[in-house]
């Protein structure tokens, strides 16, 4: 029988995962396009979505995942698919925290000031870039707690 959380918690995957797919498609297609006011637009969608999809995702699939951990017993004595899943999920946090969102904020006013400038400033660049690789990483390790998740039992 599937717990009532269950839902929950992939309604959090789906809002956590799909967000930060969706908004990094979005703003790369602007950066590509070049126009200095959809690339402002993006980074500051980007920002946006994250705190209406993204960290709303993120309190869903912990409160859920807590509460099926406990529903049916499981311990988090010992190293196994869910430590290691609670310790990638963890480190996917800090990236988003510590970098990715500072970041996303350094995008929002280089973008302004490029449509002041008329140009898009070397600046934006370099945080477009580094928000990049770091998104990147930050978008690999849930996929792979997912993989943990789905085959936890194999």
């Amino acid at each position: 029988m599937m717990s009532g959380y269950l839902f929950i918690h992939l309604l959090g995957v789906v809002l956590f995962v799909g967000n930060i797919v969706t908004a990094a498609f979005w703003k790369v297609r602007a950066d590509i396009k070049g126009d200095l006011n959809a690339i402002h637009q993006a980074a500051r969608n980007v920002m946006i979505a994250d705190w209406v999809f993204t960290l709303p995702g993120l309190v869903l699939i912990i409160v859920s995942g807590i509460l099926m951990a406990v529903e049916r017993g499981y311990t988090m004595n010992g190293f196994h698919w869910m430590t290691l899943s609670l310790l990638l999920f963890g480190l996917t946090g800090v990236i988003w925290l510590a970098v990715l969102i500072p970041l996303q904020r350094g995008m929002i006013r280089h973008s302004a000031a490029s449509l002041q400038a008329g140009k898009l400033l070397s600046e934006y660049h370099k945080a477009s870039l580094y928000w990049a690789v770091f998104g990147v990483l930050a978008t690999l390790l849930p996929v792979v707690i997912l993989f943990l998740m789905i085959f936890k039992n194999v």
